[in-house]
Order: structure tokens, then C-alpha cells, then sequence
């Protein structure tokens, strides 16, 4: 049975009703179970490559769930695209649905694709282009991180193939524009930048989608062939000389930078940071486009707006180029963050890993895909920006302890929940349900986001930041989710609780006392100054006066 805290929260789904449920955490059909209690179990089972889900080979998967609640006790979610990866985030996110989201919500409406490289294989990938075309139907895409396997991996796993990263496949395919990257901050814990970073990395073009040869001495001509039947022309001629070349062809599309500027700058505008637009343009002449349109954008519909924020004044009231190397030295130096980045693909793949590394990992920063679909909505696909953390799978398999620090999951998987509200929401402005059903989300979400933070505040985070002492994987899951079910709980009550306030720090006029000398003597106690005395300095105070109560024999 869950807590009072799920039956409160239940009581919100049930808009007229004041009744009590009692909820059941909805269990995810499963044929390859993680189990907690007995990870060494798991190894000798061979279930790392089973689908999590009983599925077709390419069809999306709905969750079959087993409680025994009534079904208006959970609130239905929004639609969903779930894409599940493997080793020890998958084993993870099992768990934060299991423990989190299951007893307050209903799944059923999420569709799930197994993008696990056994999978993916045996589909043939069939299931990345299910995956693909379901995410740019639905609009919202929540991933957990995939591996792209090594020629070692794929004979370890007994793979047909060696299969790419499903990455470029989900840019092509949701017409990708920009990649958001930025730092997730905890407060009262100093991590890396003091403030927000964001950066905004083209999503297409670059390197990534090169085409490449090896080749011997020859002539390499590169020529273009224009689409509306004009004249062919020769973009490069070049000879080659050496017996060994390796010839790559790539270009950069230019046309959705409009609409990268216009999300880049209106981030900044909204979360209050100085922008900064990074080529290497002194050098690679043809970056020049992505420059001048930024700034053309820039000038004509944002710069005022920066002006009147007051967010200029650190670039000289202009919209600043910085060359990537300089960037590189940047971010390294303006450990006070407040500021953000537009770069080109690789540009922004390069920097995005520095600014992990200064704000202490890549589980402190976001990483979403957006794109747009034909119609014009925004696709945003949210995942963490770190890998599958295969060292913890191990000792995972191994029976011992783990220590995985979910951070940039959750957000991911919150930005995901927001995201389907909002287009429920567009999609049928009228509908007073979609608005209730985004306000219960983003209740939810904001209460999580503050029991997680709270409980790595109270130092009862996982090992990367409280040491050896820290919680396991599971340990730290059951924390929070005991911690978020309080806060739930205070949310519910049938009546509003009494305004409390501390009295005035003021000694009551009695003239046997001497009020000074109160003051005086709780003044020093009173370390910080904020009027109250913590539970260490007040027994101080009792034994220095003589008045702690001795221990009974």
C-alpha cells in the first residue's frame, strides 16, 4: 500500500471527490525483471539484452498495469514517447517509475521502444524508425542513454552488426535544430558555475554526418549539382599527393539557424543570461552565415530587450563573437555562469563536455533535443548527457553496493512530463481537463524537483557527492521517494494549515529579569545571527550553566 501522501495526491485526480484511495504502485511488465534484492541473480540469468517489456518486435509497447486501485485514483498522463536503453540507467529508471511516478500516475497512454542494442538488432532496427516516426507524431520523448557498441561490444553481445548511434536517425527524423545543454544547480550546494549556463548546439550538419574515403594519389573534385536544373559547378579541386588520404565531405544546413537564434536568445531573455554566439569564422570562412544571421536576428528583435534586462553590460552592450578558442579559456574563467552559448554541431559538442567537466560532471547538465514537426509544434526529446555508467552495471551484476546519482535522469524525464502537458494543452485550449491535468504535472514535477534536491541537501545524496558514507542506488530512490510523499502529503490536507510565526526576538518586560543580559546571553549562542539556536550550541548553552538534565543510572 502507498502512503497517505499517494491517496492525497490521488484525491487531486478525482476533481469533486474528497474520498481516500488506497493506491497500489503499478508493476511494468517485464520479462527481464532488474532485481534489487539479488543483483548477482541477474548476471547468471543473462537478462542485460532482454526487452524490458513484453513486445511485438516493432510495435509500441502501453504499460499493463497490476494495481488493485480504481483507475480515477491515478492521474492519466499525457501521451509519450518512452525510449528504454540498458545497463545501469535502465536498471535506474526502472526504478525512479516504479517508486515515483507509479503510484500517482497512469502510464498507459506512453509508448515505449526498446532501443537496447540486442533489440535494435534483432529488428534489424525497425524499432529506432518506429521509435523516430512515434516521437515525431506524439512530440514528447523521453531516452534513457543507449550504447553504441565498439567491434568488441558487438561480439560480446553476439550482434549481426555494428549499428551507429540512433542520435543522427532521431535529429534527421524530428527535423532537428538545436541541442540544449545547460547546468542544473542545487541550492545551498556549490558545484561548478555559481549561476545558470546555457548553450544551445546546432543540431545538424558538421562532421557527424560526413562523408568519408580512404584513397590513394588522385584528384578529388567536389561538385555541385543544383536541384532547379542550373549548371553544375566544381565547389573544390584539390590533388592528392600521398599514397594514403582519407577525403571527407560534409556540409552545414543553414536554414533552421533563424530558428535557433530565435530559441537561443528567448532561453536567455527568460532565464536572465548575457548570450555569446561561437564560430571559428577567422579561420573557417564559410561559419560566417551563422554568425551574421545571429546577429541580424539579434539586432532586429532581441538586442532592446537585453538592453532594458540589463544583460548586456558584460559584452559592451552588444551581442559578442567569441572565436572557439577563446570560449574554450571562457569557460574555464567565468566559473560565475550567467551566460550562454550558440555554437555549430561540433563546436558545441566540444564545449558542452568542458562545461560538464567545470560543474563537476556530465550528470550536472541537461541535454534536449528539439526539433519541429511538420505542422509546426516543437519536438523536444529529453535524456541525460551522460552514458550508461557501465562500470556501476558491473559491480550491479557482481552482487555489490552502487552509487548512481539520478540528477540528470530525473530532469530529463520531468522536461519530457511538462512537455507532453503543454502540447495536451495546445492541442485543445478549451479542454478544462488538459489544463488541470498540466497543473498536476507541474505541481508534481516542482515537488520532486524539491525532494530531490532537498535530500542531497540534508546530505543524504549518493556517493559523487557525499563520499563514502553516501546512499546506495536504491537507497537513495527509497529517500527520496519517502521525502517527496511527505511534501505530497502536506500539499493534500482538507484544510488550510494555521499561519505560524516566530515571536519577536524581544525578552518580555518583567523587571525581575535583565533584558540586556538575555539578549546578551542569546546573542551568543546564536551563531548565524538568524534568531533561532541549533540543537548543538542550546545543549552547549544547558551544560555551561549548569542545567542540562543529567543521564539517569
Amino acid at each position: 500500500m502507498a502512503s497517505a501522501a499517494s491517496s492525497s495526491f490521488a484525491r487531486l485526480a478525482a476533481a469533486s471527490s474528497r474520498r481516500s484511495y488506497a493506491v497500489a504502485a503499478s508493476r511494468w511488465t517485464s520479462s527481464s525483471t532488474l532485481s534489487r534484492a539479488a543483483p548477482a541473480a541477474v548476471a547468471q540469468t543473462s537478462l542485460l539484452h532482454q526487452p524490458r517489456w513484453e513486445t511485438t518486435r516493432i510495435t509500441a509497447v502501453r504499460s499493463s498495469s497490476t494495481s488493485t486501485t480504481p483507475a480515477t485514483s491515478k492521474i492519466p498522463l499525457p501521451p509519450m514517447v518512452y525510449i528504454s536503453g540498458e545497463e545501469m540507467t535502465r536498471y535506474t529508471c526502472d526504478l525512479l517509475v516504479e517508486k515515483w511516478l507509479a503510484p500517482h500516475f497512469d502510464t498507459s497512454s506512453w509508448e515505449r521502444y526498446d532501443l537496447s542494442c540486442k533489440h535494435r538488432d534483432d529488428t534489424d532496427d525497425a524499432v529506432l524508425h518506429a521509435a523516430v516516426e512515434a516521437g515525431a507524431r506524439i512530440g514528447a520523448i523521453f531516452k534513457e542513454p543507449t550504447i553504441t557498441p565498439s567491434a568488441e561490444q558487438v561480439k560480446e553481445m553476439g550482434l549481426k552488426k555494428a549499428r551507429g548511434s540512433p542520435n543522427g536517425a532521431m535529429r534527421r527524423g524530428w527535423n532537428g535544430i538545436t541541442i540544449s545543454r545547460d547546468t542544473i544547480h542545487i541550492d545551498g550546494i556549490e558545484l561548478g558555475y555559481k549561476n545558470p549556463v546555457l548553450f544551445e548546439r546546432h543540431a545538424v550538419g558538421g562532421e557527424y554526418g560526413a562523408g568519408w574515403e580512404e584513397v590513394g594519389q588522385g584528384t578529388l573534385l567536389t561538385t555541385y549539382l543544383p536541384s532547379d536544373g542550373g549548371a553544375p559547378f566544381i565547389v573544390d579541386k584539390r590533388d592528392l599527393t600521398d599514397d594514403h588520404n582519407v577525403c571527407v565531405v560534409y556540409h552545414n544546413p543553414y536554414d533552421n539557424v533563424r530558428e535557433l537564434a530565435h530559441f537561443f536568445f528567448g532561453r536567455c531573455l527568460e532565464v536572465g543570461v548575457t548570450p555569446y554566439v561561437v564560430t571559428k569564422k577567422t579561420v573557417f570562412k564559410w561559419q560566417e552565415g551563422f554568425w551574421a544571421t545571429m546577429k541580424d536576428i539579434f539586432d532586429a528583435e532581441y538586442k532592446t530587450k537585453f538592453e532594458e534586462a540589463g544583460l548586456l553590460e558584460r559584452s559592451g552592450g552588444e551581442l559578442t563573437h567569441l572565436i572557439s578558442d577563446a570560449a574554450t579559456m571562457q569557460l574555464i574563467r567565468w566559473t560565475e555562469g550567467g551566460f550562454g552559448m550558440a555554437a555549430h554541431n561540433y563546436d558545441g559538442d566540444m564545449l558542452t563536455d568542458q562545461i560538464a567537466q567545470v560543474h563537476r560532471s556530465p550528470g550536472f547538465i541537461t541535454s534536449n533535443l528539439v526539433g519541429k514537426s511538420d505542422d509546426g509544434n516543437l519536438i523536444k526529446e529529453f535524456e541525460a548527457s551522460h552514458g550508461t555508467v557501465t562500470d556501476l552495471w558491473n559491480d550491479h551484476l557482481a552482487g555489490k553496493e552502487t552509487s548512481l546519482n539520478p540528477l540528470g535522469l530525473v530532469e530529463a524525464m520531468i522536461g519530457a512530463m511538462r512537455h507532453a502537458a503543454v502540447l495536451q494543452v495546445e492541442a485543445d485550449p478549451k479542454s478544462a481537463e488538459a489544463k488541470r491535468t498540466h497543473e498536476r504535472i507541474m505541481n508534481f514535477t516542482d515537488t520532486l524537483r524539491t525532494a530531490l534536491h532537498n535530500t542531497f541537501r540534508y546530505g543524504q545524496g549518493t556517493r559523487d557527492m557525499c563520499g563514502p558514507t553516501g546512499f546506495t542506488t536504491e537507497d537513495f530512490v527509497d529517500k527520496v521517494s519517502w521525502r517527496l510523499e511527505r511534501y505530497l502529503a502536506q500539499q493534500m490536507e482538507d484544510q488550510a494549515p494555521p499561519t505560524l510565526a516566530e515571536d519577536d526576538l524581544v525578552p518580555p518586560k518583567d523587571k525581575e529579569y535583565d533584558q540586556k543580559a538575555i539578549l546578551t546571553l542569546f546573542e551568543k549562542y546564536d551563531k548565524d545571527g538568524d534568531g533561532s539556536i541549533s540543537f548543538k550550541d542550546f545543549t552547549k548553552m544547558l551544560v555551561k550553566m549548569g542545567m542540562a538534565p543529567p543521564k539517569k543510572e
